[in-house]
């Protein structure tokens, strides 16, 4: 069977007068258990030479991801450039923000709400906002569902800002075999010069520059190129645990990600 919860790229895009669209990405239609997370993406495209000053949230962390086309942000006295795939979260409503276009680029627009732990953690400690990373300036890791070969990065990590944590991966003729984490809801949104199939569970979907998928937590999935092929693409993962203590519990005690995630489980199915 076909994987069907994925946004593909070659969408038609609607611009307006200032030469800017956006399309809702809506790949949780059929998953009523995150729904009420309220977490909303947008694919966002502009022209270049064009500016655009997006929607400020005051209470929903807002996430953009840029595909690597040249652009700039203007974030009060900041000034940001990207030329290769990076990400800005706004600080809230604080200070507005432009998107400037050089080239026609592609951002991914996120949007997260800010439950009662969110809002107390971030409170006591949080991720300095505004906040812009490339991500070559990401933190290299390794880790073992990776094929060799397979470079990863750490662009934000579990509780810097709340549910949310970001990564990137790339490989030529190899990628990620991952077993489902169960506690763990998944987007992927694809760069370069993709060319791979995603397999959750049997289910094959190929993917390409700009295309974007959900994967829902628990289902074991795959990322791997054929050989000479890229697999390139942002993750962005979010916790279903409405309180994150249990997973600041578990890295306190040191438990292994399994150990995690089965005490969880376990608590789960007790309630």
């Amino acid at each position: 069977m076909s994987y069907p919860y994925v946004c593909y790229a070659d969408v038609e895009k609607k611009f307006d007068e200032n030469g800017f669209s956006i399309i809702e990405l809506p790949l949780d239609r059929d998953f009523e258990e995150i729904q009420h997370y309220d977490i909303k993406f947008y694919r966002c495209n502009l022209k270049a030479g064009c500016v655009v000053n997006p929607k400020l949230e005051p209470e929903k962390m807002v996430l953009l991801i840029f595909n690597g086309k040249r652009a700039y942000i203007n974030a009060g006295e900041e000034k940001f450039y990207v030329d290769e795939p990076a990400f800005f979260i706004p600080d809230f409503d604080k200070s507005a923000y432009t998107v400037g276009a050089v080239d026609d680029v592609e951002f991914i627009m996120g949007v997260f709400k800010m439950n009662d732990w969110d809002k107390s953690q971030f409170g006591h400690w949080h991720k300095h906002l505004p906040f812009f990373k490339r991500y070559t300036d990401g933190t290299q890791y390794d880790q073992s569902c990776k094929m060799p070969g397979t470079r990863s990065w750490s662009i934000l990590q579990g509780m810097m800002l709340g549910h949310v944590t970001i990564g990137v991966v790339h490989a030529i003729g190899s990628g990620t075999d991952e077993k489902g984490h169960p506690a763990v809801h998944q987007w992927n949104y694809c760069l370069g010069n993709s060319d791979f199939d995603l397999d959750v569970e049997g289910e094959l979907a190929p993917q390409h520059a700009g295309d974007f998928s959900f994967i829902f937590g628990g289902r074991d999935h795959k990322l791997i190129g054929k050989p000479g092929k890229e697999v390139f693409y942002v993750w962005v993962e979010y916790y279903s645990e409405d309180d994150l203590t249990e997973f600041d519990w578990s890295s306190c005690h040191n438990e292994s990600p399994s150990e995690a995630y089965n005490r969880i489980l376990a608590k789960r199915k007790s309630q």
